[in-house]
This record gives structure tokens, C-alpha cells and sequence, in this order.
């Protein structure tokens, strides 16, 4: 039995043709797509988005270790987290050193508390981006920030998205008043030849921009990873970022979270451990939201 050609934009081993034949197979086959486009494409921009956020619709509570790395206008800042998340924007970040813990940041999505271990100092207030920033320096909503750890992002309410197929993946272009959002989803590279509904699609990149063109955050995903999934019936793994950075530069800052072990959890946590009170020997300090 003769053995069949590979698809000339598959990227496998294939016979070579003659130069002429090559030349008729392009005009009537079209230009390859790009790296990223795979030889199938999505046509709709709602329904790339769809498939995207259905594939993280079983991700409710995760915990795991994290490696951060900041740089901001205090200079550069490393240590080790461990989080804890629920969503949709209860958070828990406790920051650890060789000599034990140095901060704990909660929030149950309503009220925030920053216990500053080495400083004897803590902070309560509301559960807004200001506030939320302290810790990681990024300057987010606790469902924002929720959505980045476990790959999604939010999302401007763009009833009519724009997509093209670039190198990069799909980039999707919403907008909504006067801010602009450009969302970067990548096939997995054995979905080159899959069907559009079949295709498994990771955020790579996702950016917001105001109406004078400037960057209000950028945020950037890889080394995705499946995690166990305790939740799914026929056991199949959630791919997740083990690494995640963000840019906010309001805040001139840039942070880097590498993810050493995530873990999902198969029931929510206590509630309890997204409050905190005041240790006796620790300053009371409020910190009220601030409006830009």
C-alpha cells in the first residue's frame, strides 16, 4: 500500500514534489498558517472565548507553593507564597522566609487584613485592587486575581469580539467605552490538525489598554501543566500556568510568580482561614481604598 503525504503545513516529514507541482498545490491550497493558527481555524471570536473559559469550569478552590519575584520602587523582592485560593475571589497569601513567616495577606472577597510579621504591623480594610496589591504588587480585584492563577482572565463586555489567527495564536480584540483589551489564546501543538471545537485553547497573553493608547496591566502565561482534577468523574487533569507574570505600571511594578507545586481541591476550605485578627502585640492600622 503506497504510504500518504503529509498535509504540507503539518510541520511532519513528507516526500519532496517538484517545484511546478508545489507551485500548483499553493495556488490552490492558500498560504500555510502561521506557527501558532492551526490548519483548522476558529472563525468566532465568542466561540474561541467559550471554549477557553469551559476547559477551567471545574476549578473552584486550589492551594499550592509559588516563588515570587517583584520588582517595584522598592527595589526587588523574592520570597516563597503559599496560596490559597476559592473562587470566585477569596484569596490567602502567606509569605515565608528561612527564619519562618513574614506576612499573611486574606481576604473572604469582602473585607482585606495584611499581618506584617516583621514589622508588627496590621492593616484591615476593603477587598479592593489597592489593597489586594499590597502583597504581590499587582493592583487587582480578588476575582481578577483568581482568574490569572488558574489561566483565565477578565474579560471587557465586548458583545462583538474581533479575532484574527497570528503567529501567536488567536488574538482576540475587544472594547468597551474607552479601553481596548487584546487576548492572546494558543492551541496546544497536537491540536495543529484538530477540528475547531476540539481544540484545547491556553491564555498566553492578555493586556488593557485605556483610550490614550497607555498600558493599564499586562499579564502573560506558560509552562502550562496538567493538574489532577478531583472533581472530574473520568479523572482528567486541568492544564494550568506554572508561570504567571504581571505588569502594572501605575504602579511600576513587574511580577513574576513561578509555580512549584498546585494542587486542586476537591471541597471549599474553611472560611475561616480567609479572615484574620490582629495579633495582641500588632499595630491596628486601617487602609481605606484610594481613587486614582
Amino acid at each position: 500500500m503506497p504510504r500518504s503525504l503529509s498535509s504540507p503545513c503539518s510541520g511532519r516529514p513528507r516526500r519532496r514534489l517538484p517545484v511546478a507541482l508545489l507551485a500548483g498545490a499553493a495556488l490552490l491550497l492558500g498560504a500555510c498558517p502561521p506557527p501558532g493558527c492551526p490548519n483548522r481555524p476558529l472563525g468566532d471570536a465568542a466561540q474561541a472565548l467559550r471554549l477557553h473559559r469551559s476547559l477551567r469550569r471545574t476549578v473552584e478552590a486550589l492551594r499550592g507553593e509559588v516563588r515570587v519575584d517583584q520588582r517595584g520602587p522598592e527595589g526587588r523582592i523574592r520570597g516563597t507564597v503559599l496560596m490559597l485560593l476559592e473562587r470566585p475571589d477569596r484569596v490567602r497569601f502567606d509569605v515565608l522566609t528561612q527564619l519562618g513567616p513574614a506576612a499573611t495577606l486574606t481576604s473572604d472577597g469582602t473585607d482585606f487584613q495584611l499581618l506584617d510579621v516583621r514589622e508588627g504591623r496590621y492593616f484591615e480594610g476593603p477587598a479592593c485592587p489597592a489593597n489586594l496589591g499590597r502583597l504581590l504588587g499587582v493592583a487587582l480585584e480578588g476575582e481578577e486575581l483568581a482568574r490569572f492563577l488558574v489561566g483565565d482572565t477578565p474579560r471587557l463586555p465586548d458583545p462583538d469580539p474581533v479575532m484574527s489567527c497570528t503567529e501567536e495564536g488567536y488574538r482576540v480584540l475587544l472594547e468597551h467605552e474607552d479601553q481596548r483589551q487584546e487576548i492572546v489564546l494558543r492551541p496546544r501543538a497536537e491540536d495543529r490538525d484538530a477540528p475547531p471545537a476540539e481544540q484545547h485553547l491556553r491564555l498566553v497573553r492578555s493586556e488593557l489598554r485605556r483610550a490614550d493608547g497607555s498600558v493599564d496591566w499586562r499579564a502573560s502565561m506558560d509552562d502550562y501543566r496538567l493538574v489532577a482534577d478531583p472533581r472530574d468523574p473520568e479523572g482528567r487533569g486541568v492544564a494550568l500556568p506554572f508561570r504567571v507574570r504581571f505588569v502594572d505600571p501605575d504602579l511600576d511594578a513587574d511580577t513574576l510568580i513561578r509555580v512549584k507545586d498546585l494542587e486542586l481541591l476537591a471541597s471549599a476550605p474553611d472560611p475561616a482561614v480567609f479572615v484574620q485578627r490582629p495579633p495582641p502585640s500588632a499595630s491596628v492600622e486601617l487602609s481605606p481604598c484610594t481613587e486614582e
